[in-house]
């Protein structure tokens, strides 16, 4: 079974009803091809490979049959580019909110006119913009970062629940190192940027100055996101390990392996579809901590987009506006975790469960991150030169040089544009 169908059990489709709404799918597909009525959407990820499931029910309500592809991350943007150049952009279309601005500019995607896609938002989301400050894109998924944590182990040592400060989020590390030495305290995988930009996010650290064409990477607060990052490595209380290496965090986290695990919600799923091998009374979530306690945490934030040249723009612009109610972002959080921009859904029971609690609360303190494409890139170079600082390859202040050197030259094309006048 693919992790896709592990998800879609532990949500309550049974294998039959998978297929069945798979096959509902295709079978639109084929009247796609047949029928000039239809309309397409593209999203990437588990978005794309679940919205077929959603799609029955927005034809059976219009008449609208829906053709739906899922892209795979990696050649997501390429493959849009190419889609516009050669005027065959779907209907419909998901972008990280990074991308929005550079789609916007180049005339890709249209404005969003019907403002009452826009009302009714969780507080802290918000519309991404296209360059001329109009919102070109409606918030679809929300999915920030949190601390998972073994109540059962903090307990041992002495903790009901995670320090809210960096000082003693530390000290509570070593003292679950102390008691388990062959153990970890936190487990912060060394390829994944998200644990270093979510402390940098809590300094309130500006990565990018001058517009956003070069590097703030020596900024006294990021520097001191990465000493401590890079301390709790030093410290032996994470393992200096890149996600090939733990290829299964859950079994790890359920053996003890570590107590803490910094993640976004779709690991709720997993949790909970694990139960047998650590039952929900083990584990808990509270929101990251900070220099003196919880503050802006990045979250990586998806919308729905409109091509500027759909040949049936009512109907794409319905589909988004079912794609994105309370009741389809319900049952995206079901089937993939991630979570809902539209506070109507969090008034729901679905969404009041103990462990979403933190999530609820990170999203209300969003950081605002550079709206450029990118954005994607520098977080993985920034990273790369942080593994180096880990593995004592390079000393702190050297790798913060080398974060705004490698960022001022990825950002030359941005930087020339802007200067030109090209670009606002």
């Amino acid at each position: 079974m693919t992790y896709g169908g592990k998800l879609a059990r532990a949500a309550g489709w049974s294998r039959r009803s998978v297929v069945a709404a798979l096959s509902m799918a295709a079978a639109g597909g084929c009247a796609a091809r047949r029928s000039p009525d239809t309309i397409s959407l593209w999203a990437m990820s588990y978005e794309g490979d679940y919205s077929p499931m959603l799609m029955p029910a927005f034809t059976r309500a219009t008449g609208i049959p829906v053709e739906v592809q899922t892209l795979p991350w990696t050649a997501a943007h390429e493959k849009l580019l190419t889609a516009q150049a050669g005027d065959s952009l779907p209907d419909v279309f998901m972008l990280p909110d990074g991308w929005v601005g550079e789609f916007a500019m180049i005339g890709a995607i249209a404005p969003v006119t019907d403002t009452a896609l826009l009302t009714g938002l969780f507080p802290g989301v918000s519309a991404a913009n296209g360059p001329n400050g109009r919102p070109h894109a409606v918030p679809w998924s929300v999915a920030p970062q949190v601390q998972y944590y073994r109540r059962d182990l903090l307990e041992r040592a002495g903790y009901a629940a995670p320090p809210e400060d960096w000082d003693s989020w530390r000290r509570m590390g070593q003292r679950l190192k102390a008691r388990a030495p062959d153990d970890y305290a936190f487990l912060m995988l060394l390829n994944w940027w998200d644990t270093l930009f979510t402390f940098a996010g809590q300094t309130g650290a500006r990565p990018l100055r001058e517009r956003d064409t070069r590097g703030n990477f020596r900024d006294p607060r990021f520097r001191d996101a990465l000493a401590f990052y890079v301390s709790l490595y030093r410290e032996r209380l994470a393992p200096p390990a890149l996600s090939t290496e733990v290829q299964d965090p859950v079994a790890a986290f359920a053996q003890g392996y570590f107590a803490v695990y910094p993640y976004g919600p779709t690991l709720t799923l997993d949790l909970h579809r694990r139960a047998a091998e650590i039952p929900a009374a083990l584990w808990s979530t509270a929101r990251m901590p900070g220099p003196e306690g919880p503050g802006r945490v990045s979250g990586i934030a998806a919308s729905l987009c409109v091509s500027a040249r759909s040949r049936r723009p009512a109907a794409a612009w319905a589909l988004v506006r079912h794609l994105t109610s309370p009741a389809s972002e319900l049952t995206y959080q079901r089937l993939i975790g991630t979570l809902p921009a539209r506070a109507a859904a969090w008034d729901t029971p679905q969404l009041r469960q103990p462990a979403l609690a933190a999530f609820a609360e990170q999203m209300r303190h969003p950081t605002r991150e550079p709206m450029i494409v990118e954005w994607e890139r520098i977080r993985i170079e920034v990273q790369l030169i942080a593994e180096r600082v880990v593995r004592g390859q390079l000393g702190i202040d050297a790798a913060l040089a080398a974060m705004d050197e490698r960022v001022d030259r990825l950002l030359a094309k941005r930087r020339a544009l802007v200067e030109a006048g090209q670009l606002t």
